[in-house]
């Protein structure tokens, strides 16, 4: 890769939206029509978007949204969310990416978020930026005509079925109460929720309309498939254990189908509420939000782990400069972080650090990998069970 000085690097003013959504338009695949050019800048604004240019010629875009998330424990956590970023196909390897990245996180360190979020179209982008994967889904299908509940599983006695107009009065307040108890979940805008009820036609990838059942506690929005038996849920949540297990009968009760096809994350209980935990076949599995640390203090103060401990993590931050030696003292389930000049009990790049914070993934698999290097493994068994948490973190929308 080399780096191309005649490339001008700026924020984009509000006539360069249209050069924005060209340069999405050949990087995604999807033209965005104006209802979702006006939700996008709603989300954000201009001097949120980062641009490259190559004379008059728009080259590349990166822009970022403010938003927060529920961190283990349940804080509520300021966070940066990057999206729509590319590079034009016609000027790969000329370091655009990185200038415009270097340029775009300098701004967010100032802005003083402890961490920024983002979705990966590529696992192998992001992580010389510092980003780790921080939640992971499982996509899986059921065939629901051989699902039988086990005879302990709660009967169905408060799921009915809603349509659009009410489920838009009911859904936002369930999502926030799940919101606020998952870690990984970020608030939904108000003008994402008017995107998912519009539920305008080129959303739909050839299903049906939006069908929803709700519980006090949860809901399903599903389509259906008009050429295949299946139904595809597009959102599944539930607050509590009862409203996901009565959720489920009632969506395996759906006439007319064979199968239901769900992105849920690994460690859902799906499988054990059937007779037949084989089931449930798991058909592919991805990474869904990654997170980079900006000031590991603040980040690491900001969530609860499972162990009080003490530790001392030498953090290495190769694209921005919030690595440092820190000694990390957990009481009460509370960390105090605080610089050290100690010798660290565990060494580890910004990304690892920022893929195990969330839960989802342990030290030891980084451990295993030679991505995470402890003094001995009385230092590396402490800190995989200080930031192991009860469930896997979970994205709440994708942006």
């Amino acid at each position: 890769m080399t780096t191309d000085d005649s490339i001008t690097i700026r924020t984009a003013t509000d006539e360069d939206w249209d050069a924005v959504a060209l340069l999405d338009a050949h990087a995604f695949g999807e033209h965005q029509n104006s209802e979702d050019l006006a939700e996008t800048q709603i989300l954000t604004s201009s001097r949120h978007v980062v641009m490259a240019w190559d004379g008059s010629t728009p080259v590349g875009v990166a822009m970022h949204f403010p938003m927060s998330v529920t961190v283990p424990g349940g804080a509520q956590v300021e966070a940066s969310g990057v999206s729509w970023v590319s590079v034009a196909p016609t000027h790969r390897r000329r370091g655009i990416l990185r200038r415009m990245f270097t340029a775009q996180h300098r701004e967010l360190q100032a802005a003083g978020a402890p961490l920024s979020l983002l979705t990966a179209s590529e696992a192998t982008i992001y992580g010389r930026f510092g980003y780790g994967p921080a939640t992971e889904e499982h996509r899986v299908v059921l065939d629901r005509r051989f699902a039988q509940f086990h005879k302990g599983v709660p009967p169905v006695t408060g799921v009915r079925l809603v349509e659009s107009a009410e489920a838009s009065t009911l859904l936002p307040e369930i999502y926030r109460r799940w919101q606020r108890a998952t870690a990984g979940a970020q608030p939904k805008p108000p003008i994402r929720w008017e995107r998912f009820f519009a539920d305008r036609e080129n959303r739909r990838r050839g299903l049906t309309e939006l069908f929803f059942i709700a519980h006090a506690d949860g809901y399903v929005a599903y389509r259906r498939s008009p050429t295949e038996s299946k139904i595809v849920v597009e959102e599944f949540i539930a607050v509590t254990d009862e409203a996901y297990a009565e959720l489920w009968q009632v969506l395996a009760g759906v006439d007319l189908v064979d199968t239901i096809e769900v992105s849920q994350a690994p460690d859902e209980a799906l499988p054990f509420l059937l007779t037949n935990n084989r089931l449930p076949e798991v058909t592919a599995h991805h990474d869904a939000l990654w997170c980079r640390i900006m000031d590991v203090k603040a980040a690491l103060e900001a969530r609860t782990y499972a162990v009080d401990a003490q530790f001392v993590l030498e953090v290495e931050d190769p694209f921005l400069d919030a690595g440092g030696t820190f000694d990390v003292t957990i009481s009460g389930g509370r960390a105090t972080c605080t610089a050290a000049d100690a010798p660290a009990d565990v060494s580890l790049k910004i990304d690892v650090l920022s893929a195990l914070y969330f839960g989802t993934h342990r030290a030891t698999r980084f451990a295993a990998a030679d991505r995470l290097w402890s003094r001995d493994a009385n230092a590396l068994h402490t800190v995989d069970i200080a930031f192991s948490t009860d469930r896997a973190s979970v994205m709440g929308w994708g942006f």
